[in-house]
């Protein structure tokens, strides 16, 4: 038996890989968390994996244990870490353990600023309608998978989505180098965690250092459109072996995306040329593995996207409702192209929420200048009790709306204030995009956008 200790089980990965492991036989799962929030304590219940008491007790820690899981929310003074040092147990990071557990498999993981969720999902998808067994960790719910994580010991084949954010308390190296995939995609690179990577090269530096951690005779994926790529493909170790992609041949009719195909037009559920490349990049990394490309063709009409990922929320004949989970520059600019392209005689009113760290820190701001160019009313909104928390310095609506470079921009720090501007626009004819990280300070948006169509 296996006994394995979460410390911070309540973490979004985390619970989902404790779940997952507490599914394999010879395995016993424990966990502590100061505090869980749901879907994580009704996942973690329902799984008999709740904390009977929130807090964190170093008589859990004990020479029995196999291994320790540390979650990225823990702190480096969290007393069971602690007492796990004292006793010389094995800890490891989610990324660390999720290595450990498919040392033996063919591993793909999905890297990039970008895409890396959808990507992720689009090759999971397949792989799944096709019958091949394979573990996975993504960072959203898909539709048909009960879980985000699943480890087992029949499957030959992981597909990780690979961050590139830091990987434990004790570990500042981003997560996706601990992978070692033997096949890697890498979407694009675009500037994103201004307080872990302060500038941009050493931003890149990341990837260029995660495909030479490739293993021997590794395939590397990579987008074509991206001068960043190129050049980290252009000094390759001699045994990779690189493919390069870019946007299929498609079209656009009565609001369907068809792909145009060898063996003639396949119609899509999604859209927009980033979701195209990234289909692009599943199909490529799926031919390594055996997958036809006509036998990829035959399932990926039927996906239908991750959830928060250019998710349609609400929809009649006048409006469309999108929830995106954009909130970096490259995001924000690539969602409303799609929509903007998607439906061409429409409005398009495209709000943001500013949550992140990167997004509200004052520095990193410009990289915003017309991102919301291409729609037809912008909004942004963020909450400066935000900032606050994250300790940074003010932010004024002003500064925004500069940063963005958009005269026709409005700036708000309300959520009532916020919400009334778009209940008094008509939208009639209208594509409506949220993006965000967060909720805009508690918006329901399945249930506000539900009013707006009822108007």
């Amino acid at each position: 038996m296996q006994r394995v200790h979460f410390i911070a089980i309540g973490g979004a990965a985390m619970h989902n890989l404790a779940i997952a492991i507490s599914k394999k036989d010879n395995y016993q799962v424990t966990g502590s968390d100061d505090e869980v929030f749901e879907p994580s304590l009704s996942r973690l219940k329902s799984s008999g994996l709740l904390p009977d008491v929130m807090g964190w007790f170093p008589e859990k820690i004990h020479k029995g244990l196999d291994a320790v899981i540390l979650g990225m929310h823990a702190k480096e003074d969290n007393p069971e870490l602690i007492r796990a040092k004292e006793l010389g147990l094995k800890i490891y990071s989610f990324p660390e353990y999720l290595f450990q557990q498919t040392r033996s498999k063919t591993r793909i993981v999905i890297g990039g600023s970008h895409g890396k969720t959808t990507t992720t999902a689009m090759i999971l998808f397949v792989l799944k309608n096709l019958n091949i067994d394979a573990d996975y960790m993504v960072g959203a719910q898909i539709e048909g998978f009960d879980t985000m994580v699943k480890l087992s010991y029949e499957a030959r084949i992981a597909v990780f989505e690979g961050d590139e954010y830091l990987t434990s308390p004790i570990d500042k190296r981003p997560k996706f180098h601990l992978y070692k995939p033997h096949i890697a995609v890498l979407t694009g690179i675009a500037w994103d965690h201004i307080n872990v990577f302060p500038t941009f090269e050493n931003y890149v530096e990341q990837f260029h250092k995660f495909v030479n951690l490739l293993e021997v005779q590794g395939r590397l994926i990579y987008f074509d459109g991206d001068e960043n790529l190129n050049r980290i493909a252009s000094h390759l170790r001699r045994d990779i072996v690189p493919f390069s992609y870019n946007t299929p041949e498609y079209l656009v009719r009565n609001g369907i995306t068809f792909l145009k195909t060898k063996k003639g037009e396949v119609p899509l559920k999604i859209f927009g040329e980033h979701n195209l490349q990234n289909l692009n990049a599943a199909r490529l990394a799926c031919r390594q593995i055996g997958v036809t490309d006509e036998q990829f063709y035959s399932v990926i009409g039927n996906f239908s996207g991750a959830s928060n990922r250019l998710q349609k929320i609400a929809d009649t004949q006048q409006t469309v409702v999108f929830k995106d989970f954009a909130h970096s520059p490259s995001k924000l600019k690539a969602t409303i192209k799609a929509v903007r392209h998607q439906f061409p005689e429409r409005k398009l009113v495209a709000c943001m929420e500013l949550h992140t760290f990167s997004s509200l820190t004052e520095e990193f701001l410009p990289q915003y200048a017309g991102c919301m160019d291409d729609a037809d009313v912008a909004f942004v909104y963020f909450n400066p009790e935000v900032i606050h928390h994250k300790q940074l310095p003010e932010i004024k609506p002003e500064q925004v709306k500069n940063a963005f470079n958009n005269d026709k921009l409005l700036v708000f720090t309300d959520a009532e204030l916020f919400q009334t501007q778009i209940r008094n626009l008509s939208l009639v004819n209208t594509a409506l995009l949220f993006m965000t990280s967060g909720d805009f300070s508690g918006i329901n948006l399945f249930d506000f956008s539900q009013e707006l169509l009822q108007k």
